[in-house]
């Protein structure tokens, strides 16, 4: 393992192969978790102008899932993010300890310029995994109320209009 005595930001996470890899795995999954929470908040603007209405023409066994279901669509990935993303980052975490226990190796030396570069590695990637799955983890804590709320009224109306027809 290779230490230099300049800190660079782009070092903290293109360190090696490994590091480059997970910092580029736990970006991309922000930038699309965000991507999909743009697109609620769109939605939800746009639901909040103009709400959802059953028209008593509808198939009313069916319509409550299918007007819920474009909702619902890719919250998975923000749950998927908000719990692996963590991981991620502590993998990340255990590779910049194991970097820096081998350049103590390497160098026969525990001073604070040998084991920095590897702890500062193992932070930086617990901090992305971090900035990964906050977000993620309240966005679908967020969305998914909203979409049970929203099941729960059109089905109401569901119910009341299946009543009325009887």
């Amino acid at each position: 393992m290779e230490t230099t005595s300049s800190f660079s930001l782009t070092n903290l996470f293109t360190g090696d192969l490994m590091t480059l890899f997970i910092s580029v795995v736990l970006v991309i999954g922000s930038i699309m978790s965000w991507a999909i929470i743009i697109e609620k908040i769109r939605m939800w603007h746009y639901v909040k102008k103009n709400p959802i209405k059953i028209k008593n023409t509808d198939n009313l066994d069916l319509i409550v899932d299918r007007l819920t279901r474009p909702f619902e669509r890719n919250l998975w990935f923000l749950s998927m993010v908000s719990y692996v993303a963590p991981f991620i980052g502590l993998f990340g975490t255990i590779w910049g300890v194991m970097d820096s226990f081998s350049s103590i190796g390497v160098n026969q030396s525990v001073s604070i310029g040998v084991v920095a570069p590897g702890l500062a590695t193992a932070l930086g990637t617990t901090a992305l995994g971090l900035i990964a799955a906050v977000p993620a983890a309240i966005a679908y804590q967020y969305f998914i109320k909203k979409v049970d709320n929203l099941y729960d009224d059109l089905d109401d109306t569901r119910r009341e209009m299946q009543s009325a027809r009887k």
